[in-house]
């Protein structure tokens, strides 16, 4: 009897056609971005290596968490142990916040409601991101982030008002702030990817990165 280790494949929940659309979605929202950062100038601090977005836990829904997959999939055909860094930083964040998760630590999905939304804001606000290459301060799936790791920067409009990054927009004006604010996804595309995704898979609500990619690889005995 020998051992082998089996991989977890890409999530195959997806159609030839919802990765189309996921790759439309993504290109709208990057070119919003870009949009934005054009008009942004030199009040849109964004560099590379700068680290401040991913420091803190924030939810992901099962779309980025299964283009995050996708991407250490990929990354792992070429750069196993990349992958397994990865992997096992993500392991060491799960240990360390599973005793105070919001959630489901078995699971890694977030409970809903106010109560949970309170017990979130003060979870994980110091833990890196498991895919921040501590040597480089890159992001070791850049092609693969989330939505919010995409447009975390410029100005953005949501229920609370405008918000931005702190570090940018040091002394402008709120009109100034306004008139870089980034438009993005105006179909809704994501909402109706993720409810496809969310009813084929059968698996709802939101996660956050190191339970996304956590998961040790499978070892099953062959003769």
């Amino acid at each position: 009897m020998s051992c082998m280790i089996q991989y977890r494949m890409p999530d195959p929940s997806f159609s030839a056609e919802d990765r189309s659309q996921e790759h439309k979605l993504i290109q709208i929202v990057d070119a919003a971005f870009a949009d934005a950062a054009r008009r942004s100038g030199d009040w849109l601090v964004c560099r590379s290596g700068c680290t401040h977005c991913c420091i803190g836990v924030f939810p992901i829904n099962q779309l980025d968490a299964a283009r995050l997959r996708r991407g250490l999939f990929q990354l792992e055909a070429g750069s196993r142990q990349r992958a397994d860094n990865i992997r096992r930083r993500a392991r060491e964040a799960v240990a360390r916040l599973s005793p105070d998760f919001p959630g489901d630590p078995a699971t890694g999905l977030l409970n809903e409601g106010a109560e949970a939304d309170e017990r979130f804001s003060e979870f994980g606000n110091h833990e890196p991101c498991p895919v921040l290459d501590p040597a480089t301060g890159n992001c070791e799936l850049y092609e693969f982030r989330p939505m919010t790791c995409r447009v975390f920067g410029p100005p953005i409009r949501s229920e609370d008002g405008l918000g931005a990054c702190e570090l940018c927009y040091q002394g402008a004006s709120d009109e100034a702030i306004a008139a870089c604010e980034m438009k993005l996804d105006p179909d809704d595309l994501e909402s109706a990817l993720l409810e496809k995704l969310e009813k084929r898979t059968g698996i709802r609500g939101n996660t956050i990165i190191a339970f996304c990619l956590a998961d040790r690889p499978t070892e099953v005995l062959s003769s």
